[in-house]
Formats: structure tokens, C-alpha cells, sequence
């Protein structure tokens, strides 16, 4: 029994070593996240650089087109050159692309259609790790985790849902949050879906093995 000794005390520190590490790697140092987040108040979507924008410009088809905003934020289009449009709303663009026209046309009427969405990057949420496409998503009013991970197409096989970290601005200050993505997606625990914010991220770790 003597001789059978170091191998039980080894077995029995492994043992201990591996509790461990469970403990140390399945819980987040974050605090949770409130699944309830305050929507931004009055939410406009805001044009960024690659969105599509259908220039309408009544009584004058031959000026209407559809553009696109450029790298650095700025449009051009007949009788409209140079001119930015990051960070403003379709209806603050309609109103500078009249100004413009308006050397040119008397009275414009000009309405600004998004097509296709991008928005700027302060209002993309992103999603980086073990997601099975890690991507920048546009915001969507009401958008929750559960829409999020429908848009990123889940998690890969060694993700670590529980273990993900959603780094959110608070008050100016960027802090950081454990949120449940496999309580979420595996067991249907619906009190892990959050809701989500313009510039959020979602950071997914790989699971330790």
C-alpha cells in the first residue's frame, strides 16, 4: 500500500489541477451584462462609407442615380461633387444635396434612399473569435445577442460561449461584460439574451482544452 502511495497523491493533485482550471476558465471575470440595454433615443440610421444612396431628384431624371459613399465619406454625382455624407441622416443629406443643386436648379426637391447598409463604424457592432463569421454588423433597432449570432451564423466547435465579453462605451468610459452565448444557443435559456447597442463588440474566446 506504501508503494501505491505517490501514485494516489499524484492522481489526486491532477485531480485538484483540473477543478481548477475548470473554475479558472469557465467563469469571466466580467461582471453579467443587464440584458436590458436603454435604446438610443430618437434612433436615425446614419450613412457610412460603402453604404448605396439613391440620389431622387424630382422633375430631373437625368440627375437622379444611385451612389455610393465612398472611403472617405464623401459622394459625388451630377452638379454634386466633394460632397461628405459620413455622419449625417438620408434627411441631412437630401438637404445638403439641394444646397448644392440649388446654383444650378431653382428650387430642388431631393430625396435620399438607402439601399444598402453599412453605416459608419461607430454604429457597427462587431463580433470577433470563435464566431463562425466574424464580421461587423450594421445596427438594427431592437437588435438583440440571439439576432446578432443568426447574422454571425453561431459559434465554431471551439468557442467558449459562456466565457464571451461584450465591451460596451458607458458614460465615456469603454467597459467590458460576461455574457452567455452557450446558455443561450444550446440550452434556450432566454434570460442569457442581451440587448445590443451601436458600437458594441463581442469578443468570442477559444475553449481550453
Amino acid at each position: 500500500m506504501e508503494k501505491n502511495k505517490p501514485c494516489f497523491r499524484k492522481f489526486k493533485f491532477a485531480g485538484f489541477l483540473a477543478v481548477l482550471l475548470i473554475v479558472l476558465y469557465g467563469c469571466s471575470p466580467y461582471p453579467p451584462l443587464n440584458p436590458r440595454a436603454e435604446p438610443p433615443a430618437d434612433y436615425t440610421y446614419i450613412i457610412g462609407p460603402g453604404d448605396s444612396l439613391e440620389m431622387f431628384v424630382w422633375g430631373n431624371p437625368e440627375i437622379t442615380r444611385t451612389v455610393v459613399v465612398r472611403p472617405d465619406g464623401k459622394i459625388s454625382a451630377p452638379l454634386v461633387e466633394e460632397l461628405p455624407a459620413t455622419g449625417k441622416t438620408p434627411y441631412q443629406l437630401a438637404r445638403d444635396i439641394e444646397g448644392e443643386l440649388a446654383r444650378y436648379i431653382r428650387n430642388p426637391l431631393v430625396t435620399v434612399i438607402v439601399s444598402g447598409f453599412v453605416g459608419p463604424y461607430s454604429e457597427q457592432i462587431r463580433v470577433v473569435g470563435e464566431a463562425a463569421n466574424p464580421q461587423a454588423v450594421p445596427y438594427r433597432e431592437h437588435m438583440t445577442l440571439l439576432d446578432l449570432m443568426i447574422q454571425v451564423g453561431g459559434l465554431t466547435e471551439f468557442a467558449a460561449g459562456n466565457r464571451a465579453t461584450l465591451v460596451r462605451w458607458i458614460n465615456g468610459e469603454q467597459r467590458q461584460f460576461n455574457v452567455r452565448i452557450d446558455d443561450l444557443i444550446e440550452d434556450g435559456d432566454i434570460t442569457a439574451n442581451v440587448d445590443m447597442l451601436p458600437g458594441d463588440i463581442l469578443i468570442v474566446p477559444e475553449a481550453f482544452f
